[in-house]
């Protein structure tokens, strides 16, 4: 039996990386994609298989799809990791920056999904992996459009599991806590972009602060195991990192 196919987004760097290798681990043959594919050279030396993919770009998902499918004849798994937190606050952050968080957030994820479950129906079986965030389950000041792409990814992935179930198809969504990437670098520079000389510049500086801390570089971003279960992992208890915080008392 030809070994299982594994496709992960996002997988330049953090958990996206993390989970490329643990799959490796596992015996699958894994393709690792991302945007800037000079950053999964370290990947490739490791037998991961990289791929240019721009989860915005609907010829590259489609070539991407295509390729993976032609050289291993399947797709068993699906990780879409590929994401960014957009902070700001509401009325500081520009649509065309609300839309595109929500097209790599969401709709990125969704239209990925949507080319890869007909190859994973005929096949009778395949597991798509959703990672949203804590942040689809808490809401927190500055954070609207990017707690807005993870409560959004959260209830597709609900429906879709419901749809996909009678084919054999699993679904399943994880919420990370607080994890040492580029994550939080990332969304405090869109933060002070944003708000740093409006209304609400104070509490974006203390939060852009606060996405910076060491405590946050700490954390560990290897997963403790492959997540492909076939049952949905139990919400957090209590709110982290990887949902930024806005004080003390939420973190």
């Amino acid at each position: 039996m030809p070994a299982k196919t594994a496709l992960v987004t996002g997988a330049s760097s953090g958990i996206g990386e993390a989970t490329a290798l643990e799959l490796q681990e596992l015996g699958y043959t894994v393709y690792g994609a991302a945007r800037r594919t000079d950053r999964l050279a370290e990947l490739a030396e490791r037998g991961i298989r990289p791929l240019a993919m721009d989860v915005t770009d609907e010829d590259s998902l489609q070539a991407g799809v295509k390729q993976i499918v032609a050289e291993t004849g399947r797709i068993d798994v699906l990780a879409n990791i590929a994401g960014y937190g957009s902070y700001g606050a509401l009325e500081d952050v520009p649509l065309d920056e609300a839309r595109r968080q929500f097209e790599v957030n969401v709709f990125g994820a969704i239209r990925l999904t949507q080319l890869v479950l007909p190859h994973m129906r005929t096949q009778r079986a395949g597991t798509v992996v959703n990672v949203t965030s804590m942040g689809g389950k808490i809401y927190t000041p500055l954070g609207g459009w990017y707690h807005g792409s993870k409560f959004a990814l959260e209830a597709l992935s609900d429906c879709l599991r419901l749809e996909a179930k009678p084919f054999g198809i699993d679904v399943v969504v994880i919420e990370p806590g607080g994890i040492a990437t580029e994550w939080g670098a990332i969304a405090a520079d869109k933060l002070e972009e944003s708000s740093s000389s409006g209304a609400c510049a104070p509490q974006a500086r203390a939060v852009a602060s606060s996405l910076r801390s060491e405590a946050n570089a700490k954390r560990t971003p290897r997963p403790a195991s492959s997540p492909t279960p076939s049952e949905r992992p139990s919400p957090p208890a209590a709110p982290g990192p990887a949902t930024p915080p806005v004080s003390a008392r939420a973190r």
